[in-house]
């Protein structure tokens, strides 16, 4: 559904400015490419928040800490 509502938004702006939807269409792969060093930055970031995490409640969890159910 997502495609779809992409295309037709293309499409749309290709028949009121066809020249800024055909500069869309090959600056898009340029703009894919320059955002993935930013995707594993991320997603380095949340790995090592999650061992910083893991490693601070460690010791509540050696101590049977266990969190509260939701429904309570």
């Amino acid at each position: 559904m997502n495609s779809l509502l992409t295309l037709l938004l293309w499409l749309v702006l290709f028949v009121l400015c066809w020249p800024l939807a055909l500069l869309a269409l090959v600056l898009w792969p340029v703009v894919w490419l320059i955002s993935l060093p930013l995707r594993l930055i991320g997603i380095t970031l949340e790995a090592v928040f999650a061992l910083l995490k893991a490693v601070l409640f460690l010791p509540a969890r050696l101590l049977g800490w266990r969190p509260a159910p939701a429904g309570a």
